[in-house]
């Protein structure tokens, strides 16, 4: 019973209930417009009884020998079993069938026959040679007895009936395991669908988890640089700092999060930045104030952000960095270039644009579009994503 599903069972609720109610359909519409049809009660017994074999058969095949074939896969095991119970419900069909008479119990028809036919008073008898025309369809006197021809060719042993119910069991219990087989198939469908969409969260939780102290290692050290030059810059920068942790706490481990919230954070990160630079660093920022009401993952523009300013700033020449974020037609367009340091950032932590690629696939399969251009000195990323409600 565990392995079965509430609409397999009510699949054969039903049918067999069809079944049953069969002969009292088919009594009902005999009977209309004529109130003298007798109701045959034995006949529809006899006729029930046949089908309480059946769903006899049919309950042992679906709940002890079908699970052995669909779910345990005992293919052999499942076969004999079934083999024999086909065997047994062939014997006990062909030896259930109406005793034929013994052929010394029937009684000679055509003496009686014979005696019945005299000619009537004051008619004279046929002559010999004559024979008359009601003895045309009698036996004749030298062909063998009726009851030695029955005795010389007994029935067969199995009938036409017999083959018949032998092939409908084999149907059922092929109709049996082809239900029984989708409703299987359907549930492998369903959990197979459950663990890809574990291991889909599981694989962004990871990136997330991956992604998300890299900030925080930046900001660190931005306030550090600043506690000697500015205290009181230092101060402001911490409330900054705990503006972005709790929106990575609350909000990075959500799927979507709406666009008005990621833009402030994108904001306040770049704010941040700004601040471990020179005038040398020129720094563009166009995202738009008036935003739909759509949703996106979650820390998911700050990847190319955050390596824009570590590939990108050098200390010692004139370098820039330009994003710029246009929404139209559902799908969010994202630019940003930066220039090429002659020695990058080594800063710890970083963990790449191969997992942030990772995620794209995850998220959105085929339906997004990245463009990645790296020539001698500019870096630039294209980007353009499906929005949800």
């Amino acid at each position: 019973m565990k392995h079965q599903s509430r609409q397999e069972n009510l699949i054969y609720l039903v049918v067999w209930g069809l079944l049953f109610a069969a002969p009292l359909l088919s009594l009902y519409v005999r009977s209309v417009g004529d109130e003298t049809t007798i109701v045959n009660w034995a006949e529809m017994l006899f006729v029930w009884k046949k089908f309480a074999l059946f769903l006899l058969l049919f309950l042992i095949h679906n709940f002890l020998l079908a699970p052995l074939l669909i779910h345990q896969h005992r293919r052999v095991v499942y076969f004999s079993v079934v083999a024999v119970v086909v065997a047994s419900f062939a014997i006990y069909q062909c030896s259930d069938r109406p005793e034929v008479k013994k052929p010394m119990e029937l009684e000679p028809p055509h003496m009686e026959q014979m005696e019945h036919h005299q000619p009537p008073m004051g008619v004279p008898p046929m002559e010999s040679t004559e024979r008359p025309q009601h003895f045309d369809n009698q036996p004749h006197f030298d062909d063998p007895p009726h009851h030695e021809m029955h005795r010389d060719t007994p029935p067969p042993f199995v009938g036409e009936r017999d083959i018949l119910a032998i092939v409908v069991l084999l149907l059922m219990f092929g109709a049996n395991l082809g239900i029984k087989g989708y409703f299987r198939g359907r549930d492998d469908r369903k959990r197979l669908a459950e663990l890809e969409k574990q291991n889909l969260e599981q694989q962004l939780e990871y990136l997330r988890y991956q992604i998300n102290p890299h900030f925080f290692m930046n900001t660190l050290n931005n306030i550090h640089a600043l506690v000697d030059i500015d205290s009181a810059k230092a101060q402001e920068t911490i409330v900054e700092l705990s503006k972005m942790m709790r929106f990575v706490l609350y909000e990075g481990d959500k799927q979507m999060v709406p666009l008005s919230r990621e833009f402030d954070f994108i904001r306040t990160y770049i704010k941040l930045m700004q601040l471990r630079y020179t005038d040398k660093v020129k720094i563009t920022v166009d995202l738009p104030d008036s935003l739909p009401d759509k949703n996106i993952p979650p820390l998911l523009l700050i990847s190319f952000i955050e390596n824009a300013f570590k590939h990108g700033i050098s200390y010692q020449h004139e370098s820039f960095i330009e994003v710029k974020v246009n929404v139209e037609d559902n799908r969010l367009h994202f630019l940003c270039r930066n220039s090429k340091a002659g020695t990058p950032n080594q800063e710890k932590g970083g963990v790449g644009l191969a997992n942030v690629r990772k995620r794209l696939n995850l998220l959105f399969g085929s339906d997004y579009v990245l463009h990645i251009q790296d020539s001698s000195d500019v870096y630039n990323v294209d980007l353009v994503i499906p929005l949800k409600i």
